[in-house]
């Protein structure tokens, strides 16, 4: 028996027959053939009929997958029916790549008119979704969402500036002198590490290494990032300005670079930020951190000058960070805050009318859509309320884009263990033991793993987004081999950053270039004058005859030239960043050339990650997102363009 189903299907209008049944599209009308000036492919909704008997189209069943080239399921796929002689249309017959080169010239007419984005212009915009690890939409059956900086993006100086009073309200009461302090976002931005021992903040590169350096809320030169005393080093510029004999000093001032500098001790110079050591390191995961660092930066700064009174323990930075914890735990446990969010939601979140209908298209397309936050009922409810029903059509509600609710879920745990499950039972939040999840239900606490068994799908058949790397995406992939996307709205700021960063960038990258040519030629004298020292011929016949003075003047002319370089590359480089945050430099990277700690981790647990869940809005359901190439050191060249 045929079964009716909603698919989404390629239309190929020419000025010829159309290789679809016109039973399928009643809105062309009985006429089996289109005109059109050129070429197009639209995209379209309708309902065809398709039965095992001969169908136009069938989608591959969870029970009649298999794995692609790129090793992505094909579940959810979406076939035609070559029986029918669909392949024997002369607009299909000839090479592919000549019939693939016109199909894609025709379907990127067609979006421009129709004024869709395509998949890799989409790619280069701050609402971009980046692809780390590639990811077929089409085979994934259930979507789960975090509700906090997920699915309502909060403004954070309103949340984590309320936030960040409260805590100073019980630091004060804890005897705390927080007076004449006030809550600064710039101080910090997302995935910096706190140093406990020693009272630091950080940004580390993908290897730990630690870049910039923050105590208190004095920002750490590089130089004291690298070692914790003045440094002795020897003075070469004398000679080089003095006008004495430098063929007699040059070799020596060269050899005396390599041990000019010696530090008492060191502050980071060989130690890595290591994540798994929790007693000293903590990650900012989230924008929720950001009211924590920044309170806890600026009693630093208090502890430092000796404000904090004796009768309050002998406080060190690991201590005093356990105090600034405890104060911000409470002002969250005890609900004021919440209950202040939940009285006037619109002063704290930042509405996004897309949200609901990118939504709406996933659930539509035969995604199971789970919603699975740590927040209670009641401050879900409400908040969903005000962020979702407005603008949903058809009297929807909010409750009605999801198979199924958790609240209360205790993330990371979620993942990890199981809990206790209970239904919601009531609009007023009560509650009654529960054992086994049904899909439509309103749940508080639980696990995945019930989760996957209520639903008969498992693994990498689900797809979590979330904003925390560790809570949300890093442990849903470790235990459950979810697959996974992070929200970093952050990355509309830094894309813009980067944009406007372009001629500044360029310059200094220009001047590192020019200072690596200049810097060859150096070397390859300085070789040369440490042969000749020692009595051997240098590298070349035409280095062998340079004179003493000539080279001597060489070396001399190029170590002064390199100097000044460094004297306008150290600034330019300090201030690469700065059009996103001039403590931190950008988001995503640690210095000119290499990634961040956060990068590191975003790469390594989402398979994809965007600015916001609407973003999905820009593209569709059955997408098939692909990785990008990844460059090598000893990449010459690179395959895309």
């Amino acid at each position: 028996m045929a079964a009716t189903i909603t698919i989404s299907i390629n239309v190929t209008l020419r000025r010829r027959k159309s290789i679809i049944p016109p039973s399928c599209f009643p809105f062309f009308g009985n006429n089996n053939s289109f005109t059109m000036t050129n070429t197009v492919n639209m995209n379209m909704k309708s309902r065809c009929v398709a039965s095992s008997e001969g169908g136009v189209f069938s989608v591959t069943s969870p029970s009649q997958f298999e794995i692609d080239y790129l090793g992505q399921s094909t579940k959810g796929d979406l076939n035609v029916n070559l029986n029918l002689g669909i392949d024997e249309e002369p607009g299909l017959r000839g090479p592919i790549e000549e019939v693939a080169r016109m199909e894609a010239q025709g379907a990127e007419n067609l979006l421009n008119h129709l004024g869709i984005p395509d998949p890799l212009s989409a790619r280069h915009s701050p609402r971009g979704i980046f692809c780390t690890r590639t990811l077929n939409l089409r085979s994934i059956s259930a979507i789960g969402y975090d509700m906090d900086y997920t699915l309502m993006h909060y403004n954070v100086m309103a949340w984590e500036g309320r936030a960040y009073d409260y805590c100073m309200d019980n630091l004060r009461n804890m005897g705390f002198p927080v007076d004449g302090l006030a809550f600064d976002p710039e101080l910090v931005i997302r995935g910096l590490v706190i140093d406990k021992e020693k009272g630091n903040l950080v940004k580390a590169d993908r290897f730990g290494y630690i870049k910039r350096a923050m105590h208190g809320t004095r920002m750490l030169s590089t130089r004291e990032v690298r070692c914790s005393s003045k440094p002795c080093y020897y003075d070469y510029s004398y000679n080089m300005r003095s006008g004495q004999s430098f063929e007699n000093s040059v070799f020596d001032v060269l050899n005396s670079l390599l041990q000019s500098t010696v530090y008492k001790t060191e502050m980071y110079g060989r130690e890595l930020v290591d994540l798994r050591k929790e007693n000293r390191w903590e990650f900012l995961n989230t924008l929720f951190s950001v009211s924590e660092a920044v309170a806890y930066m600026q009693m630093v700064d208090r502890l430092d000058d000796g404000a904090i009174a004796a009768d309050l323990g002998p406080l060190e930075y690991k201590g005093l960070y356990k105090a600034v914890g405890k104060a911000l735990f409470r002002a969250h446990v005890e609900g004021q805050l919440k209950s202040e969010i939940m009285s006037k939601p619109e002063l704290f979140v930042e509405p996004d009318p897309e949200l609901p209908l990118a939504l709406l298209d996933q659930k539509e397309a035969g995604k199971r859509l789970l919603l699975i936050t740590n927040s209670d009922y009641h401050y879900t409810d409400k908040m969903m309320q005000h962020s979702f029903n407005r603008f949903l059509p058809n009297n929807m509600i909010w409750r009605d884009l999801f198979d199924m609710v958790i609240v209360s879920a205790r993330k990371p745990e979620f993942f990890q263990m199981s809990h206790p499950m209970y239904e919601v039972v009531t609009g007023e939040g009560l509650m009654r033991p529960c054992f086994k999840a049904h899909a439509g239900g309103l749940y508080s606490g639980g696990s995945a793993q019930m989760v996957e068994n209520s639903l008969g799908i498992h693994g990498d058949e689900i797809l979590y987004v979330g904003d925390h790397i560790y809570t949300d995406v890093s442990q849903s992939k470790v235990h459950l081999r979810w697959r996974t996307a992070l929200i970093c709205r952050e990355l509309e700021q830094e894309y813009s950053a980067l944009i406007h960063n372009q001629g500044h960038r360029a310059k200094l990258v220009e001047l590192i270039n020019q200072k690596e040519v200049v810097g060859d030629l150096f070397n390859q004298l300085r070789l040369a004058l440490q042969r000749r020292t020692k009595g051997r011929p240098a590298q070349t016949l035409a280095a062998t005859r340079m004179d003493d003075e000539e080279l001597t003047e060489s070396i001399q002319k190029l170590l002064i030239v390199m100097q000044r370089l460094d004297q306008k590359i150290a600034p330019m480089l300090e201030a690469d960043g700065e059009h996103f945050n001039k403590r931190w430099g950008f988001l995503s990277r640690a210095g000119l050339w290499d990634k961040s700690h956060l990068m590191r981790q975003i790469e390594k647990y989402a398979d994809i990650y965007t600015s916001r869940v609407s973003n999905f809005l820009h593209y569709t359901p059955f997408m098939y997102f692909h990785a990008q190439e990844q460059s090598l050191a000893h990449d010459s060249y690179s395959f895309r363009q």
